[in-house]
């Protein structure tokens, strides 16, 4: 069918069939589909919608436009975890090598910055020699090495996504529900996968900051996954506040190791890279239950091993093999560090997280245009969260800049995003908000 006639069904809000589907995306990864086909097609899907089915089959073509990797000679699942982005957001660092430890393995897939939240490819680069462009057989190579890699998308895996990706970026399609389903599932798809967890993040630092919105986002992305052949299983986490005590690159690169070798481990990170990581390992049948996979992961960050695999994958993909012993001697310091002192005495009541994102990148920790480098040094760190009691002693936040300028700005935009109050009850609050679970029905949280 001629891609204008596909155009042209989806329009006039007709449903697209798999065949029409899968063609247009091989045109699309081929370049026989052209970039203003691809955006008509775009803007068509944001104002029609897709069907569930449809959604599924835009996810499998995607994944079909290119290689999609087996894994067949390892002795355990291939399994991973995606999350939606966030304000200090490291659980990545963490979560691949604990799965690892417990005999999982995990080819992860994942991005740079966008928009207010941080990257974990931005974070890794943080640590000199670290690769984070490796085509396939440096992908397999760092699994096998070590049970998990962490990199960025190869050429081959859903060159579909890739292009229309871009062409969305520049059209004002972004934010369209089945692309952004599709886009993410297509590269767990072509990972070659065996089970996923999704951290979907609800707050003032998410790109979505309803309960609401996230929840009919998660279950898209379960009925998708699940549809396409790849079990999942969804979480609501919090974002309404930094994911721990650090956010900026090289800052949350040191909080990981830190957290990795038993040292201070930030309770809120601790609750959900735990929580995320114990369903993995039940998707994956390490364990059984969610109550023998804590303990598992407990034990593996107790007794270093999960500490060893993050060695082994920072080896293994050029970094340093003393990184752990040595953090210091490698991820680089911002010349200027100042205090962001409030002007009272108090607890903390509500922080804008998306504002706290925003002033990182005016640090020069993200980009505001894709060729923007970043600096790996800047960011906070000794970040509140909310219930902390702010002294004149104890600041709310340390901006690390790359110069005074640069710090007063971003201390001025960290003061307006902080709510005080004289005191406040948080006992009832946790950042695990909700279990979407494997089969997208509301369930509490257990």
């Amino acid at each position: 069918m001629l891609p204008q006639e596909i155009i042209r069904k989806k329009r006039d809000g007709g449903s697209l069939n798999r065949g029409e589907i899968s063609d247009f995306m091989n045109g699309l990864a081929s370049r026989e589909v052209t970039e203003s086909q691809a955006a008509a097609l775009a803007m068509a899907i944001f104002f029609k919608g897709m069907t569930p089915d449809e959604t599924i089959a835009l996810t499998v073509a995607m994944r079909d436009s290119g290689t999609t990797l087996s894994w067949k000679d390892l002795d355990g699942p291939v399994i991973d975890k995606h999350s939606t982005g966030g304000i200090g957001d490291k659980i990545s660092l963490v979560l691949a090598p604990l799965i690892a430890a417990l005999g999982g393995y995990v080819p992860m897939i994942s991005g740079r910055g966008l928009g207010h939240t941080g990257g974990t490819l931005d974070k890794l680069e943080s640590i000199p020699g670290y690769s984070t462009r490796q085509d396939v057989d440096g992908l397999k190579k760092a699994v096998h090495a070590a049970g998990c890699a962490i990199v960025g998308q190869t050429a081959d895996l859903a060159p579909a996504d890739g292009r229309l990706y871009a062409i969305r970026d520049v059209t004002a399609t972004v934010d369209c529900q089945p692309l952004i389903v599709a886009s993410i599932l297509s590269k767990k798809l072509a990972a070659g996968l065996g089970g996923l967890v999704m951290d979907v993040k609800v707050g003032s630092g998410a790109f979505l900051p309803s309960v609401e919105q996230a929840r009919a986002l998660a279950h898209d992305l379960v009925r998708v996954s699940v549809g396409a052949g790849l079990p999942c299983h969804a979480l609501l986490t919090d974002m309404n506040q930094c994911l721990g005590w650090t956010a900026g690159n090289a800052l949350e690169v040191g909080e990981a190791i830190e957290f990795l070798t038993g040292g201070r481990r930030e309770p809120r990170l601790h609750a959900v890279t735990i929580g995320l990581a114990a369903r993995l390992a039940v998707l994956g049948g390490l364990v059984d239950t969610v109550e023998q996979a804590r303990s598992a992961l407990e034990r593996a960050l107790d007794d270093g091993r999960a500490a060893d695999r993050f060695q082994r994958m920072v080896a293994s993909l050029g970094g340093p093999s003393d990184l752990l012993e040595h953090p210091a001697r490698y991820l680089a310091e911002a010349p200027v560090r100042r205090s962001v002192t409030l002007d009272r005495e108090g607890v903390v009541a509500a922080i804008d997280a998306r504002a706290l994102g925003l002033a990182i990148i005016e640090l020069g920790g993200g980009r505001r245009r894709p060729e923007d480098r970043v600096d790996h040094r800047v960011g906070l760190s000794q970040v509140l969260g909310i219930g902390d009691r702010v002294t004149k002693d104890r600041p709310f936040a340390h901006v690390h800049a790359a110069s005074d300028a640069t710090a007063e700005r971003a201390i001025n935009a960290i003061r307006a995003a902080v709510t005080m109050r004289g005191s406040l009850d948080i006992s009832g609050m946790s950042p695990l908000l909700e279990d979407i679970g494997s089969i997208a029905e509301d369930r509490p949280l257990a």
